[in-house]
């Protein structure tokens, strides 16, 4: 990997994720600590930007009510709606100030469901742009970011996984993603072991 081709996606930095008092930090603060997966997050953000890897973040947000879900939603999002979680233009939506983009990043607009590439223009962006691998971190380890990799991987990007940089809602399930699931369809690395792999770096 080479940091011109490479670009970093961070998936869901919120506050209702990141922060105390966000929707759904309860959910994940236990995994969140167990990985120390926020710290890792903010070191290998500084250091690729630094290499001049590009950097990407890709919120989710949901208009007020909730229209862009089924009436009667299932599954994940029926816990995004009861929990009242990333309505738009609300504190809860924000990108975390730990985490929050810088001049040169890009933002991925558009993210209403799991996978990245289902709603926005991601890969437009990573194909004009000449980026040909794909490092993934973020929320829910099992769910956005999972969707997302398995997508990257068909489309045929090079794709990583950090391990170390993800959380979701039990350590059972992170353990099953990251052991089982992520092999699969990425190379599975810690954060130091990508930045080690970033070869010809500034």
């Amino acid at each position: 990997m080479t940091p011109d081709t490479t670009a970093l996606l961070l998936i869901e930095y919120q506050n209702d994720f990141v922060s105390e008092g966000g929707a759904q930090h309860d959910a994940v603060k236990a995994v969140m600590a167990e990985t120390d997966m926020l710290a890792h997050s903010r070191a290998v953000v500084e250091q690729a930007r630094a290499r001049g890897v590009t950097v990407m973040h890709a919120p989710i947000s949901f208009a007020a009510g909730y229209p862009e879900m089924p009436a009667d939603p299932y599954g994940i999002l029926a816990g995004i709606k009861q929990a009242q979680a990333f309505q738009k233009g609300s504190w809860g939506a924000a990108i975390a100030d730990v985490m929050a983009p810088v001049d040169g990043d890009i933002v991925i607009e558009g993210k209403r469901g799991l996978d990245c590439f289902a709603s926005t223009n991601i890969d437009f962006i990573l194909r004009q742009r000449g980026l040909t691998d794909l490092a993934i971190a973020g929320f829910l380890t099992n769910c956005c970011v999972e969707s997302t990799m398995r997508s990257a991987y068909e489309r045929g990007f090079g794709v990583v996984t950090l391990t170390d940089c993800t959380a979701t809602l039990s350590a059972a399930e992170q353990q099953a993603a990251v052991t089982k699931n992520f092999p699969m369809f990425s190379r599975p690395m810690t954060h130091e072991a990508f930045l080690t792999e970033l070869v010809g770096s500034a």
